[in-house]
């Protein structure tokens, strides 16, 4: 008997105005389900930086499939001119779902929508336009599935630890911006310098209200 596949997606670095969105998923069956339980994989916002690290490789070699996308500053800000980012978010899970080798028979997505089933009906609208054979397995959508699913939990683990470590990776290019997120003060002097000097890097999210001038013309709300 064919074991049965479920599919957790999750995604790290919604908020911030600085670096890309990533979007994990992980592909695990029953026996992987106790391994990820034995290790006591959760939601990541649960679990310390060091361990999320120490727990990515292991996900990855337990998962039957494992997918991570980037979507980049630029893309964000160019497909945001049309779309919402919930939206955004939606095309991008669909284009994930379709990519996988391994069909699953339930996906479980932490929802970004207040109304989980219109994050639902939004992902299965996309994959529908991008592949109208495809047949649409049973999709949970559920606000803090990152909490409640196991496999929801180990998704968000390793896009948690894909984008600190591409953030690390633009520090060491670019210099100390703190975490990237609009609280944070050391990000809020990097913005703040940039502006002063009109300087907008790549890795920056232009369409964020934080760096739109004519709605602020000061960053002291930042």
């Amino acid at each position: 008997m064919k074991k049965e596949l479920v599919c957790g997606i999750d995604e790290a670095g919604r908020g911030p105005v600085i670096g890309p969105l990533v979007i994990g998923c992980v592909v695990i069956d029953s026996t992987g389900r106790e391994e990820l339980k034995k290790l006591n994989v959760r939601d990541s916002k649960k679990v310390a930086a060091s361990r999320r690290k120490s727990l990515e490789p292991l996900i990855k070699n337990i998962a039957i499939e494992w997918k991570l996308i980037h979507i980049k500053p630029s893309e964000i800000d160019h497909l945001r001119k049309k779309h919402s980012l919930n939206a955004v978010e939606a095309m991008k899970i669909a284009d994930l779902i379709l990519s996988l080798k391994n069909k699953s028979h339930r996906i479980i997505i932490d929802s970004v929508d207040n109304i989980p089933d219109d994050y639902k009906k939004r992902i299965i609208k996309y994959i529908k336009l991008k592949n109208p054979d495809y047949e649409i397995p049973e999709i949970i959508s559920e606000n803090k599935a990152d909490n409640n699913y196991i496999e929801v939990g180990a998704a968000s683990i390793i896009a948690k630890v894909e984008r600190d470590r591409e953030i690390e990776n633009l520090k060491q290019r670019h210099g100390n911006f703190g975490s990237g997120y609009p609280a944070d003060e050391i990000t809020k002097k990097y913005i703040k310098e940039m502006v002063k000097n009109g300087d907008f890097p790549h890795f920056v999210r232009r369409s964020w209200n934080t760096l739109n001038k004519t709605k602020q013309r000061k960053l002291d709300e930042f």
